[in-house]
């Protein structure tokens, strides 16, 4: 198999240059064996063992049938490694992470694409820790308080929207992400109806989803490809990248724009596009700049708008998945509010299965089956194997929370493998957090997506039934529960019935235009 975008047409050269890139790269190393993995090719190695949907799947295979948890592949004289267990992955990319920690050259998500701003792929240095510092302000869980009142006025607008559109459920969720973080990262209120921020996060996430899955692109393994002329032959991937950059450079800019405009007008909103920008006038250490923030910014934007829309989604397939999960769920919600009120973030101590129903969407279709890939800067020994410096590191998510030694039954949906038998959260049971990323890599806003998740499912199955739909002779809607192959896991579509729990739920809801602070 061939799994990148060149036909057989282009793959004579690339065969050649394949060849001349392995021999640079290979020299003389310690006598350490390398980590185990499937048989390599001449030169080229694994390449073509990579299938181009669900690596993870393939990764995950691998580690079973080579009996480890610390893979390695050739792509071309550049070694692959493939971490598959949680003390892998915490030995290495955590306690070894002033050596881990960087970033691989990304040619075709990077450079082509223009995601260069993104934080999360950005080399580690300067640059990546002025972000960090900016990041590190404003999403500590202290700081992350303030954004409760965007995250609940968000959420009692999905609330509004479901009972009016309860078929929309997706597009919903596209909407009340966006509206967090539009509010939050520019001080920007969406229109009521078809925002056209909404639809540049869409369409900027579609492409990094597709693009980011590691080796799905041969220019990431053979960077002098992203010299090769659209108009030739197998350059597909050089045309994609050209309108996919249209979408990124919108998304980094067009919001940023608007919140400059409304500072120059004097009506902006603090938010942290503004009150960064602001503070910049008069900081004496000027670590960052207006390139900085716009940056940051736009790693927010993408951040909130893919991440937390895909748990949702798996949210409500666990609901379809494990009817009595909702039900249990429903029950400790009723048992705090008594049905007078919507769910607030002080209910989550009184919450445990709530928490544990949050903490098992993350484990069970997790966002990112494979992390960002990190790089190794200098040689290192693990195991009693080799790990060549310049390695590509990937963290296998997926691999890792449906470890069924730690996650028994790992395809299930069981909140319950969190709790203890009184009902309290199991410490004892690894949290899902490699969920948001690795070492000095994590997400900085992992605090602010997990609140936002809490409220927005605690608020959800206060007021609504999930069940399965049904067709027009009453038979069951089965849900595939199958998701697309991209970077970041999106169920595919699929029909739901999701409806009032009873007229004194609805009455809950707030109507529309009922002041909540700004959303």
């Amino acid at each position: 198999m061939f799994p990148f975008d060149l036909p057989l047409s282009g793959a004579v050269p690339v065969a050649l240059g394949l060849l001349l890139y392995g021999l640079h790269l290979r020299g003389n190393h310690s006598k350490l064996p390398l980590p185990p993995g499937p048989k390599k090719r001449p030169l080229v190695g694994n390449v073509w063992d990579i299938p181009p949907t669900r690596p993870w799947e393939t990764y995950m295979a691998w580690s079973k049938e080579y009996d480890t948890d610390i893979l390695h592949l050739d792509l071309a004289g550049t070694s692959l490694i493939v971490l598959t267990s949680i003390k892998a992955a915490e030995d290495l990319l955590e306690k070894r992470s002033s050596i881990y920690s960087d970033r691989p050259r990304l040619p075709m998500l990077s450079e082509l694409m223009g995601w260069d701003f993104n934080t999360a792929m950005m080399k580690y240095g300067k640059e990546w820790r002025a972000h960090r510092r900016l990041f590190n302000q404003k999403f500590t869980p202290k700081a992350s308080v303030q954004y409760q009142p965007q995250q609940l006025a968000a959420t009692h607008e999905l609330l509004r929207r479901f009972l009016r559109a309860p078929d929309d459920f997706m597009d919903h969720f596209r909407r009340w992400a966006t509206e967090i973080i539009m509010s939050i990262a520019y001080g920007i209120d969406l229109l009521p109806d078809n925002d056209p921020y909404v639809g540049v996060a869409y369409e900027a996430v579609e492409g990094l989803s597709h693009a980011g899955v590691p080796g799905r692109y041969l220019v990431d393994s053979l960077p002098l490809l992203k010299y090769v002329p659209s108009w030739f032959p197998g350059a597909k991937f050089k045309r994609d990248a050209k309108m996919w950059r249209e979408h990124s450079q919108r998304l980094a800019d067009s919001p940023l724009a608007e919140t400059k405009r409304q500072m120059e007008l004097g009506i902006a909103r603090p938010s942290f596009a503004a009150d960064s920008l602001n503070a910049l006038k008069d900081l004496e250490d000027k670590y960052y700049t207006e390139s900085t923030v716009r940056g940051a910014a736009g790693t927010m934007y993408v951040g909130g708008a893919d991440t937390t829309v895909s748990a949702l989604g798996s949210f409500i397939l666990g609901m379809l998945a494990n009817p009595d999960a909702q039900k249990k769920a429903q029950l400790e919600i009723d048992s705090v509010t008594q049905g007078k009120c919507l769910p607030d973030f002080a209910d989550l101590d009184a919450m445990p299965y709530v928490a544990a129903v949050v903490k098992e969407t993350l484990r069970w279709k997790n966002v990112g089956p494979m992390a960002v890939p990190h790089f190794l800067t200098a040689e290192d020994e693990y195991k009693g194997y080799r790990i060549p410096a310049n390695s590509i590191v990937i963290g296998n998510t997926w691999a890792i929370l449906h470890d069924e030694t730690v996650y028994p039954d790992p395809y299930a949906f069981k909140p319950e493998r969190f709790l203890r038998e009184d009902g309290s959260l199991n410490s004892a049971v690894p949290d899902p957090e490699v969920a948001f990323g690795y070492g000095r890599r994590l997400c900085p806003g992992r605090h602010m997506a997990n609140a936002s998740l809490f409220i927005t499912v605690a608020s959800i199955l206060a007021t609504f039934d999930i069940t399965k739909a049904l067709d027009s002779n009453g038979r069951v809607i089965e849900p595939s529960y199958e998701f697309d192959s991209g970077f970041i896991n999106t169920p595919l579509p699929f029909k739901c019935s999701i409806r009032p729990r009873s007229k004194r739920a609805v009455d809950l809801i707030p109507a529309a235009g009922h002041h909540e602070g700004h959303a």
